[in-house]
């Protein structure tokens, strides 16, 4: 399950809660600038579940410097009984330039993150010189838990997943991957881990879900929620990233519709009344619960090892539980 800033403290507990109970494997927090920051609502998650993992994706070293963060995850570690699991990216490249960081040189940055986060975390005193960030001489003054935790990466662009090949545990795709991105991304990941003498990655995999006996009407409802999602982001003028471009190719739909139904959701027009069932197969898990898991089988195949779900509408709680219990019925 994946939550977001947009979820209270209160609220997120109640849901890891209930993740537990239904055992899904991880709770995703996702972080982005100006909504809520994740370490209260992870904090306590960390405290009231006992089992379930918690990952963190993702915190971005503009927010919090390197050591910042080494410093706040290990100590959350602790709190979570070494189930925590880190993610780092650049972030959303407008929100990360609103705050001054217009020369950010992404890769940069993240490649430098890893490297200090990891010999901190390890319990070494690193010394490090980077392209964006740099330390001397520093240790934290606790040992942490495990010299071991899983550090995972964003990643979308071609340099940026051969980045992570090389240098993280594991990958972790933003929502509005579709399939044929997904598969082609996971490759390179793999290609430069083996080609470096690592393991593969792990892959997560963020997607919008709405399981509900009534499918139809769930594949109608998630629109809202993949509308909400184009709008934020894709670029509303100018080129689009080639990441984006490229999941655009891959997703079956042209360029000229696909920019068509993003002007119409910017102009006011509901996403549900603008986007046919193209977008949701391409972008979404949504119909019976059986109809969402035929639809994660075919992740797995493309190589995703984990499914986060941002459930979307009003009742995640019935809904996961609704999912959970066609999971359990296809392990009986």
């Amino acid at each position: 399950m994946r939550l977001h800033g947009g979820l209270d403290p209160q609220t997120c507990v109640e849901l890891a809660a209930i993740a537990e109970a239904n055992n899904l494997a991880t709770v995703w927090f996702a972080e982005n600038p100006f909504s809520r920051g994740i370490l209260p609502a992870v904090s306590a998650c960390a405290m009231t579940t006992q089992r379930v993992r918690l990952g963190v994706g993702v915190v971005n070293p503009y927010s919090r410097h390197p050591v910042s963060i080494a410093m706040e995850f290990g100590a959350l570690d602790e709190l979570a009984r070494g189930r925590l699991i880190l993610g780092i990216g650049s972030g959303i490249a407008a929100a990360v330039e609103r705050m001054g960081f217009g020369d950010r040189r992404p890769l940069s940055a993240v490649r430098d993150a890893i490297h200090i986060v990891r010999a901190l975390l390890r319990g070494e005193e690193a010394t490090y010189s980077g392209g964006v960030f740099s330390v001397t001489g520093v240790k934290l003054a606790y040992r942490p838990p495990r010299t071991d935790m899983p550090i995972y990466m964003a990643a979308m662009g071609d340099r940026s997943l051969r980045l992570c090949g090389l240098l993280a545990d594991g990958l972790i795709l933003s929502n509005l991957c579709p399939l044929a991105f997904t598969e082609r991304a996971v490759a390179i990941a793999c290609a430069a881990a083996i080609a470096a003498g690592r393991a593969a990655p792990r892959v997560v995999q963020y997607v919008p879900c709405l399981p509900r006996p009534r499918g139809d009407e769930a594949r109608h409802m998630v629109k809202a929620m993949i509308g909400e999602m184009l709008a934020g982001f894709w670029p509303a003028s100018g080129a689009w990233p080639a990441a984006r471009e490229a999941a655009v190719l891959l997703s079956g739909i042209s360029r000229e519709e696909f920019a068509a139904a993003l002007h119409r959701i910017r102009r006011g027009e509901g996403a549900s009344e603008v986007l046919d069932d193209r977008f949701v197969d391409a972008f979404a898990l949504a119909g019976t619960a059986e109809d969402c898991l035929a639809r994660a089988a075919d992740y797995q195949r493309a190589g995703v090892s984990e499914l986060a779900l941002t459930f979307a509408g009003s009742q995640p709680a019935a809904d996961i539980e609704y999912l959970a219990g066609a999971i359990r019925r296809t392990r009986a």
